[in-house]
């Protein structure tokens, strides 16, 4: 997983392996920074020289992006613990642009290449058009300054109150809702029921103050 945090003596991008800081990393995204040296130490304290010298380094280990090889035991998804090849390069671009790293011509047009390989009708997939891999490629493509290719996916998956991971399906869960929204954001876009989202939103919301998944089960998590 990469992290990056901002505000400080410019950023960290860490490879955690080992110890997890998901905790301290929601509470910076959140709050800010309150005690910065106490923070900056602690996550110095919580690496590994091996695992985050330059977290660049290993992604190009990983991610050759001229031979081809574009994800590559990078990791695993947060919710499903295997990383699609459309997460993986998000998460590679997000990265290069917190670096302010700039790909070159050829390496623009062999990631587009790569991202439209995954093209399934209206969205983008594996096997299926999903909300979040639809999502990933939509933002890997205009990270990468191609323009945002239109796609009805979202609409086709909002539901009154919330999204779904696939069209003309139920239930809905938060996450497909998160991708989806920033998705129609992204192509300028509305949702069509505001106030139903709102409305199933809040009901997840659990007696502890944390939010589950979906209004049929779940217990309260960090994501």
């Amino acid at each position: 997983m990469y992290f990056w945090i901002g505000g400080m003596t410019g950023f960290i991008i860490a490879v955690i392996a080992f110890r997890n800081v998901n905790d301290t990393y929601y509470a910076v995204k959140i709050y800010g920074v309150p005690e910065k040296e106490k923070t900056v130490e602690f996550l110095y304290s919580s690496l590994k020289p091996q695992q985050a010298v330059v977290a660049i380094s290993l992604v190009f280990e990983k991610y050759k992006l001229l031979e081809g090889k574009f994800a590559v035991g990078l990791g695993g998804s947060e919710e499903f613990g295997t990383a699609t090849p459309l997460e993986a390069t998000y998460w590679v671009l997000r990265a290069f642009k917190a670096t302010d790293y700039k790909v070159s011509s050829e390496e623009r047009r062999r990631i587009k290449d790569f991202i439209e390989s995954f093209r399934k009708g209206d969205g983008y997939g594996v096997t299926q058009a999903t909300t979040t891999m639809t999502y990933q490629a939509i933002f890997s493509l205009n990270a990468l300054e191609y323009p945002v290719p239109k796609t009805g996916h979202f609409h086709k998956c909002e539901v009154c109150g919330g999204f779904t991971e696939v069209p003309y399906s139920l239930p809905p869960y938060l996450e497909p809702t998160f991708y989806a929204l920033r998705g129609l954001k992204l192509l300028g876009k509305r949702p069509r029921y505001v106030r139903d989202h709102i409305q199933f939103i809040r009901a997840l919301q659990n007696p502890n103050g944390g939010f589950r998944r979906s209004l049929e089960m779940g217990i309260s998590n960090s994501q």
